[in-house]
C-alpha cells in the first residue's frame, strides 16, 4: 500500500472513531505508525549515524551547530528541527508547528537522506515527539542533553512525566551520551552507554575556560584551544560545547571548529541581530520559556541603554502557568514592555495578555498592542541610540497560528527590516 493511501485511511479513522475511544487506543496508534513507517522505508536509520538532541532550551541551536561542524569537516549531513529541514545542500523551512515530523514523514526523511548519501542525521528530539513515539524505529548513535526546565506541563501532566519522556532517548541510545555537567538535573540523564562526555562552564571534562564576554563576541578556551565566536551569551557557550563534544567524537578537529565559528555570524531566530544601519540594536529570539527569556534579557541588558521588549506567550492552553512568570521577568529587566500576539490558536488573545500582565507590577511602562506588526512598529519608533529592541517568541518561524485552524505566513526578520525602512531609520 502506498504511503499516501495509508495516511488517508488512518486520518479518516481518526475522524470516525469517537474521541474517548481514540484517546484510549492512541498509544497503540502511534506505535503502529512508527513500526509500519520504519518497515515501509526499510529501516533507513541503520544506514546513518543518527544524533538526537533533547532538552528544554538550546536544541535547535545545538542541532544547527553540530550539522554545520560535520559539514565543515567534509561530511554530508541531514538535519531536522525547529529551524528547518536539511538534506545535503537542500534546505527548507519547518512549517509543521511541531519540532519532529510525524512517524511516516520522519522515516521518509531518513530514507531520503540515505538516498542522498548522507552519513549523518541530526535530529531535534522533543518530549511531545517521544510521547507520540516518533522516535521509535530510529537507531540513535548519540544522544545529547542540553538542559532541563519546566515546560509542556499541561500536555504531559507533570514535570516528572515531561522529563521521563526525554529520558527515553538516552535509554535507547547505547553508544554515546553527551551531557551538560552544569545542569542541576544531570543525574536524571545518567543511563548506560559505551561512552559519556560531560561538558560545562563550571564542571565537566570538556570545559569553557578563561571566558571573555565582549560587546559583540565571546572568547574562551577548550582543551587549551582558543576559540572565538560571534554568538554572545553563556547559553551559546553551552550550545557550542555540546556541538564540540559531538564533533570531536566523530573526528572533527579544532581547526575546523574555529573555521565554522568564524563563518557563523548568527543563528536564524536565535539571538539574531538585525543590522540595517539603525542607531539602536534589534534582536529577534525564539525564547518562549521563563529560563530562556531571562537568559536573553540578562545578556542584552548589560549591552543596552534601555531595553524595549515585545513579549507574548502561545495560546491553545499551552503552559498557562508561565505567563505571569514571564511578565515578572520582563518587568525585572525591561524598561518598556509591549504585549502582543504570538500564536493564539483558539484562545482569547486578550486573556493571554491579561495572564502575562498579572505578573507585571502596576506602574511599569507597559503597552498592549494585539497586532504584532503594529507592536513591532511601536517598539522601533520608541527606540533611541544605544537602546535595544528585543522581540521574543517567534524567532525564525514562518507562520502564525490563529483561531479556527487558520495559519498565516509570518517572517519576523523581513517584517522588522520593512518597518525600519518605512520609519526612515536605515542609514
Amino acid at each position: 500500500m502506498q504511503e499516501s493511501k495509508l495516511s488517508k485511511i488512518l486520518n479518516l479513522g481518526r475522524k470516525i472513531i469517537p474521541k474517548p475511544i481514540f484517546r484510549f487506543f492512541q498509544p497503540y496508534y502511534h506505535w503502529f505508525l512508527s513500526v509500519t513507517g520504519t518497515i515501509f522505508f526499510r529501516f533507513p536509520s541503520r544506514k546513518l549515524k543518527v544524533i538526537g538532541v533533547t532538552g528544554t532550551k538550546g536544541k535547535s541551536s545545538t542541532v544547527y551547530l553540530i550539522s554545520n561542524l560535520l559539514e565543515q569537516a567534509g561530511y554530508k549531513v541531514a538535519a531536522i528541527g525547529s529551524l528547518g529541514f536539511k538534506i545535503g545542500e537542500k534546505e527548507w523551512p519547518n512549517v509543521l508547528k511541531m519540532t519532529m515530523p510525524g512517524r511516516w514523514k520522519m522515516q521518509k526523511f531518513l530514507a531520503q537522506a540515505v538516498k542522498a548519501k548522507c552519513q549523518y542525521a541530526i535530529l531535534e528530539v522533543a518530549s511531545e515527539g517521544i510521547k507520540q513515539k516518533r522516535h521509535l524505529g530510529i537507531r540513535f548513535d548519540c544522544a545529547v542533553f542540553t538542559n532541563l526546565a519546566k515546560e509542556h506541563i499541561e500536555s504531559h501532566g507533570s514535570f516528572e512525566k515531561y522529563y521521563a519522556e526525554k529520558q527515553k532517548l538516552f535509554k535507547i541510545t547505547k553508544n554515546l551520551h553527551v551531557l551538560n555537567s552544569d545542569s542541576e538535573h544531570l543525574n536524571k540523564f545518567q543511563f548506560n552507554a559505551k561512552k559519556k562526555i560531560l561538558y560545562g562552564i563550571n564542571s565537566g571534562e570538556i570545559r569553557a575556560e578563561n571566558i571573555k564576554r565582549l560587546e559583540a563576541t565571546t572568547e574562551f578556551e577548550v582543551e587549551k584551544h582558543n576559540l572565538k565566536t560571534n554568538l554572545i551569551g553563556d547559553f551559546n557557550i553551552y550550545n557550542i560545547l555540546a556541538a564540540i563534544c559531538v564533533a570531536n567524537h566523530y573526528g572533527v578537529n579544532y581547526a575546523d571548529i574555529q573555521k565554522l565559528l568564524d563563518k557563523i555570524k548568527t543563528i536564524p531566530g536565535r539571538m539574531e541581530f538585525i543590522e540595517k544601519g539603525q542607531p539602536f540594536k534589534v534582536v529577534i529570539d525564539y525564547a518562549h520559556t521563563p529560563d530562556s527569556l531571562e537568559a536573553v534579557y540578562q545578556t542584552l541588558k548589560s549591552r543596552s541603554n534601555k531595553l524595549i521588549c515585545i513579549l507574548s506567550s502561545a495560546g491553545g492552553g499551552r503552559d498557562k502557568w508561565k505567563r505571569p512568570v514571564m511578565g515578572q521577568i520582563a518587568s525585572k529587566y525591561c524598561d518598556e514592555i509591549i504585549l502582543t500576539d504570538e500564536d493564539p490558536f483558539d484562545e482569547n488573545p486578550d486573556k493571554i495578555i491579561q495572564d502575562i500582565l498579572s505578573g507585571i507590577p502596576q506602574g511599569k511602562n507597559t503597552f498592549k498592542i494585539l497586532d504584532r506588526k503594529q507592536a513591532i512598529r511601536k517598539a522601533l519608533s520608541m527606540a533611541q541610540e544605544k537602546d535595544t529592541v528585543i522581540i521574543t517568541g517567534k524567532g525564525s518561524e514562518k507562520t502564525m497560528a490563529l483561531a479556527n485552524g487558520k495559519i498565516i505566513p509570518w517572517n519576523e526578520k523581513q517584517l522588522v527590516e520593512k518597518e525600519l525602512e518605512e520609519l526612515n531609520l536605515i542609514n
